[in-house]
C-alpha cells in the first residue's frame, strides 16, 4: 500500500505535464557563449598581487547581479589597481541563459593578463574589466565591425537588412537601449533579415544613441555580406540571414498567451500539491534510512575513534584551552583559528579551530587525519589527533613555543634573533621538508600555502613545516580565492594563480618567496612607500641584474663573521636561489630536491635565472655584474652563466 501511493501521484503528475506540454509551445533558449572578439589592453596591471585579488572580487560581485538583473558593475580596489568592470547580456537571453554567457566570459578574458584591461564579446553578451572608470564611454579607438563571409546577398536582402538596421537604432535608444527586428525579404517566400541592438545599460539615451548610429555606419559596410556584427566600445549591433534570435513570449498571440497562462496556473497548483505529497513522502522514507544508516556510521566511527590515539575528546580540548580564551590564542591561518592548551597530563598542545565544520564527512576526514599523523619528519609539524565528538571539528597539533618564522624576519627586534647561521638551518630545514612530503613514498602531499607563517620555530629556532595535507584535506571547501584554489596571494605561483595548474611547482614558487622574504626582512608586498611599489621578486630581479642586491639585505644581518667567512657570498647564493625558484615558466624552476642541493653543495654550478613573473622580457641579463662579491665567469653566455661560491655550509 506504502508503494501504490507514490506511484499513482507519479502517474498523475506525468499526466498533468503531458497536458502542459500539449497545450504551449517549447520555448528553446540559446545562450550563444560563442566568443566572438577578445580586445586586450597594452598597459601591463601595476602591482599583480592586488590587481589578481581585485579582478576575482569584481568578477564575483557582478556575478551575483547578472543572475538578478542580466546587468552588473562593480568597483574593487583603490589607486592604481582599482578594477572596473561591467557586464551585461543582450535583451533577449534569458538569466539562465546569461549566468551561462556570463560563465565563458569570464572564463575567457583573463587570458588578458598581465594587462590590467580587456574586453569580450559573444554573440550573447559582453564583459569588460579596466583600471578605470569607463561605464560612460560609448566610443572608442577599437571600434569596429566583424563581417561574415559565408554568403553575399542580393539586393533584396539588402534592403531588408538596411530598414532592420536603422529601424533598430531608431528604436534601441527609447526602449532601455534594445532593440530586436526581422524585416521579410520581399521577392521570398521564408527570408527574412534579423537584427539585434543592446546599448550598456551605464549609458545614457543620447550617448546609446550616437553610439548605434556609428554601429550602424559601420555594420552596414558589411553588406551583401549574409552577417555582420558591430563591436563597439558602447554597444553591440547584429544582422544576419539566419534567425539567431530567442524567442520571446510576446511573440505569440494574445489568445494564446491566455490559453498558455491558465493551463500553466492550474497545472502548477495541482503539480505543486502533488509535489509537496511527494517530497513530504520521499522526505519521510529517505529520513527513516538515512537515520538508521547515519546511526550506524555514526557508531563505527566512534567504535573506531575510542580506540585510536587520534581521538580527542571535546570537553578535554574545550577546557585545555580555557574555552577557547583568547589569552591562549596563537595565530590565525587560513583554515582555522589556533589556541594554546594544556592537558591534564602537563603536555601543551596546540589545538586548531576550525573554520569548516567537517563532521558530514568525519569518516573520510579521519581518514585523512590518520594518514597525515603517519607522516612524520623532523621538519614537520606533528599533527597528535582531532575531535569531532563536539559542536565543531577540532585538530591537536604539538606546541611549539617561538611560534612561526614571519614574527622573527618582519619585526625589527626580534629580526636580531636569528643570526645568518640560524637562517640557514631555517631555509634547510623547510626545503629538507618540503622534499619529504613531496617524494613521500607512502602519501604524495603539496603543501600549497608554503609562507612564513606557515614555518613554525620550536624551542633551538629550528623549522617545522604547519598545515601539510590541510589544504590537500579542505580541497572541497572555501578557499582564501575560490572554491577551486587554496591559498594566500603573494606566495601563489602564476600559473596555479592564473589557470588553477597545481605541481609540485607551485610549492617551489613559493619557497622561493620565503627564500627572499628571509635575505631581505620584506614581506612580499607588503610596503606601501612608492620606494618599495614592486613585489618583492620584482625588486630582487632588478637589484640581482644590476648587480645592486646589498641594497635589499636585512639590516639586521651582521655580514662579517668570527671564522671570517664570506657571509656576503652566502646571502646572494639565497637570493639566486630564490630568483630560480620564482622563475615564470614552471618548468626552469628546479625541484625540491635540485634546490636543496644548489643550498647545500657549494660546488654545484647555478644557472642564471629567466626573469619572474610580470617582469617586461626584454630585460635581459648581463655577462657580467657591477656587484663585487658575486665572482660570475664572464666568459659563459647569460643563459648558462655559472656561479662559484664559497663553501656555504662549512661550519
Amino acid at each position: 500500500m506504502k508503494n501504490v501511493v507514490p506511484l499513482v501521484l507519479c502517474q498523475c503528475f506525468i499526466l498533468i505535464l503531458i497536458e502542459l506540454l500539449s497545450h504551449s509551445e517549447m520555448v528553446v533558449g540559446d545562450a550563444r557563449a560563442k566568443t566572438v572578439k577578445i580586445i586586450c589592453g597594452h598597459q601591463r596591471e601595476h602591482n599583480t598581487t592586488i590587481y589578481v585579488p581585485n579582478f576575482v572580487a569584481t568578477m564575483e560581485d557582478i556575478s551575483d547581479q547578472m543572475r538578478n538583473s542580466g546587468y552588473g558593475t562593480a568597483v574593487t580596489g583603490t589607486g592604481p589597481d582599482t578594477n572596473y568592470g561591467l557586464a551585461q547580456c543582450y535583451g533577449d537571453l534569458s538569466l539562465l541563459d546569461c549566468v551561462l554567457c556570463y560563465a565563458e566570459a569570464r572564463t575567457v578574458l583573463p587570458q588578458c593578463f598581465p594587462y590590467n584591461g580587456g574586453r569580450i564579446y559573444l554573440d550573447g553578451c559582453f564583459m569588460r574589466a579596466e583600471n578605470y572608470s569607463f561605464f560612460g564611454e560609448y566610443l572608442g579607438a577599437g571600434d569596429r565591425a566583424v563581417c561574415g563571409n559565408n554568403t553575399k546577398k542580393n539586393s533584396n536582402f539588402q534592403a531588408a537588412a538596411r530598414q532592420a538596421v536603422l529601424s533598430s537604432v531608431h528604436n534601441a535608444p527609447s526602449n532601455k537601449g534594445y532593440a530586436r527586428g526581422k524585416i521579410a525579404v520581399s521577392g521570398t517566400a521564408n527570408e527574412s533579415a534579423y537584427v539585434l541592438a543592446d546599448c550598456w545599460r551605464s549609458l545614457n539615451t543620447s550617448s546609446c544613441k550616437a553610439c548605434l548610429e556609428k554601429a550602424s555606419s559601420s555594420i552596414l559596410r558589411c553588406l551583401p555580406w549574409s552577417e555582420g556584427r558591430a563591436l563597439f566600445t558602447g554597444c553591440f549591433m547584429r544582422y544576419s540571414d539566419r534567425d539567431f534570435l530567442n524567442k520571446e513570449l510576446e511573440d505569440r498571440s494574445s489568445r494564446g498567451n491566455v490559453v498558455v497562462i491558465v493551463v500553466a496556473v492550474v497545472s502548477s497548483v495541482i503539480v505543486l500539491v502533488v509535489g509537496v505529497t511527494v517530497g513530504v513522502y520521499v522526505w519521510k522514507q529517505r529520513y527513516i534510512q538515512k537515520k538508521r544508516r547515519g546511526s550506524n556510521e555514526a557508531k563505527k566511527l566512534a567504535k573506531t575513534l575510542h580506540h585510536s590515539s587520534l581521538n580527542f575528546k571535546y570537553s578535554t580540548l574545550e577546557k585545555a584551552t580555557g574555552s577557547f580564551d583568547d589569552t591562549n590564542k596563537l595565530g590565525q591561518g587560513g583554515f582555522g583559528t589556533v589556541y594554546k592548551g594544556v592537558l591534564p597530563d602537563g603536555r601543551e598542545i596546540a589545538v586548531k579551530r576550525l573554520y569548516f565544520n567537517n563532521r558530514h564527512r568525519a569518516a573520510d576526514f579521519c581518514n585523512e587525519v590518520n594518514i597525515i599523523s603517519s607522516v612524520e619528519h623532523k621538519n614537520l609539524v606533528r599533527l597528535l589527533g582531532c575531535s569531532f565528538s563536539g559542536p565543531e571539528s577540532l585538530l591537536v597539533y604539538e606546541f611549539l613555543p617561538n611560534k612561526s618564522l614571519d614574527r622573527f624576519i618582519f619585526d625589527k627586534n626580534k629580526g636580531k634573533e636569528l643570526t645568518w647561521e640560524k637562517r640557514c638551518e631555517i631555509i634547510i630545514g623547510t626545503a629538507e621538508g618540503l622534499v619529504y612530503l613531496h617524494e613521500n613514498s607512502k602519501i604524495r602531499i603539496i603543501h600549497r600555502d608554503i609562507k612564513a607563517s606557515n614555518i613554525l620555530l620550536d624551542t633551538r629556532l629550528r623549522a617545522k613545516i604547519a598545515d601539510f595535507g590541510l589544504a590537500r584535506s579542505f580541497q572541497e571547501d572555501k578557499s582564501h580565492i575560490s572554491t577551486a584554489i587554496a591559498g594566500t596571494l603573494g606566495y601563489m605561483a602564476p600559473e596555479y594563480l592564473a589557470h588553477g595548474q597545481l605541481t609540485e611547482k607551485a610549492d617551489v614558487y613559493s619557497f622561493g618567496i620565503v627564500l627572499l622574504e628571509i635575505v631581505t626582512g620584506r614581506q612580499n608586498n607588503r610596503s606601501k612607500s612608492s620606494e618599495y611599489s614592486d613585489s618583492l621578486v620584482t625588486m630582487a630581479w632588478k637589484h640581482f641584474k644590476s648587480g645592486t642586491t646589498e641594497q635589499l639585505y636585512d639590516p639586521n644581518l651582521s655580514l662579517q663573521d668570527s671564522h671570517n667567512r664570506n657571509i656576503k657570498n652566502e646571502v646572494l647564493r639565497v637570493l639566486h636561489v630564490g630568483l630560480l625558484c620564482t622563475q615564470e615558466v614552471p618548468s626552469l624552476r628546479p625541484t625540491m630536491s635540485m634546490a636543496l642541493k644548489m643550498l647545500t653543495n657549494m660546488e654545484e654550478h647555478l644557472p642564471c635565472p629567466s626573469n619572474p613573473p610580470f617582469i617586461d622580457e626584454t630585460m635581459e641579463l648581463h655577462d657580467t655584474f657591477n656587484d663585487p662579491f658575486y665572482p660570475l665567469n664572464a666568459a659563459t653566455s647569460s643563459s648558462t652563466a655559472t656561479i662559484s661560491y664559497s663553501s656555504f655550509y662549512a661550519r
